[in-house]
């Protein structure tokens, strides 16, 4: 297998953009224009797909495509668009805190019982319904943690250091079978899915694509590193209790093991994150760089306000008994102990 042959496949198009970014990643058309893309609807499928096709080439691309497509500078100049629009959208729609502290307070506030995604998956979420959520994150979770990685030679001192010490957790303490991206795919194995890096990326609404572009968004421009570190926070001071109601999911509906692993490993490990997030990531940065404080509580509230997209359209589809993807999955293969 040589280099282009690794990766998952290009996704198919969702609209003209998507469409013009894969034909110029497979050198069978033109590129659409930067004013098309900025013309489109910022947060909608075509949009959203094209922008995670072009952010995944700094990650792990796509079969056929070659690494020097990174740096194309027209695709580049049409990326740059698509986050033009995107951010400005965001900074449009996004309801804001007025200060840091005031972000940071209410991430600690729970959800009303029953309104939030892990709350419904928590107490009768059926397993289609958790193979699904499943399906979704895995655009994000097969990558867990690269995304925030993006801000360490962005970063020093004690922020530095803090961040590096929860991302040295994120990726197994250097151990690869404890890496949290390969205990993802476990569970997916667990759910009778298939754990391919990518392989669920065209079923994923664009509500999904938009939440994990977002930290792509911030991860690549240096001007954006409060708006990451922020990001970061809302994961991991968020991700504890969500994690308990979801392992107790997985309980519930027998979805195996490594189902029950993966979150009962974030209950414990993210609620020590949350705290070197707090005092050294955050408490460093602005030690350093207090104009960020900004930026931190943008990224926070901007976190919040797409999983908040994310959640209305999972739950308005699972509520009407339908399936939350735009394809539907295989029957689940049954897990072995």
């Amino acid at each position: 297998m040589n280099s282009h042959e690794r990766g998952p496949g290009l996704p198919p198009p969702r609209g003209p953009l998507s469409a013009g970014v894969g034909a110029r990643l497979r050198g069978t058309g033109p590129l659409p224009r930067p004013g098309e893309a900025g013309e489109a609807d910022p947060y909608g499928d075509d949009a959203q797909l094209a922008l995670y096709v072009c952010y995944e080439l700094h990650y792990r691309g796509f079969a056929g495509v070659g690494p020097e497509s990174e740096w194309d500078p027209d695709l580049l100049r049409v990326r740059a668009a698509l986050e033009r629009s995107f951010l400005s959208a965001l900074r449009a729609d996004t309801p804001g805190h007025d200060s840091l502290d005031d972000a940071l307070g209410a991430l600690l506030v729970e959800p009303v019982e029953g309104s939030g995604v892990t709350h419904f998956l928590g107490s009768e979420g059926e397993l289609w319904q958790l193979r699904e959520y499943a399906a979704q994150r895995s655009l994000y979770h097969l990558k867990e943690a690269d995304p925030h990685a993006w801000v360490l030679p962005r970063l020093w001192g004690r922020a530095k250091a803090g961040m590096a010490a929860v991302e040295f957790d994120e990726f197994g303490g250097g151990r690869a079978d404890r890496v949290h991206a390969h205990l993802f795919a476990a569970l997916m194995t667990d759910l009778g899915l298939d754990c391919a890096y990518g392989r669920y990326v065209d079923a994923a609404c664009a509500e999904m694509l938009a939440a994990v572009n977002l930290m792509s968004l911030f991860g690549l421009h240096r001007e954006l590193r409060g708006a990451l570190v922020g990001h970061f926070a809302d994961v991991e001071i968020t991700s504890s209790p969500g994690s308990r109601r979801l392992a107790e999911a997985m309980r519930r509906t027998g979805a195996g093991p490594a189902a029950e692993f993966f979150y009962d490993e974030h209950v414990e490990a993210d609620a020590v994150h949350e705290q070197v997030v707090r005092h050294d990531v955050i408490g460093g940065l602005l030690a350093q760089e207090p104009e960020l404080a900004a930026d931190v509580t943008f990224g926070i509230d901007t976190t919040e306000y797409l999983e908040d997209r994310l959640a209305r359209r999972l739950l308005a589809d699972w509520r009407a008994g339908r399936s939350s993807l735009r394809a539907p999955l295989m029957p689940e293969m049954p897990h072995t102990s």
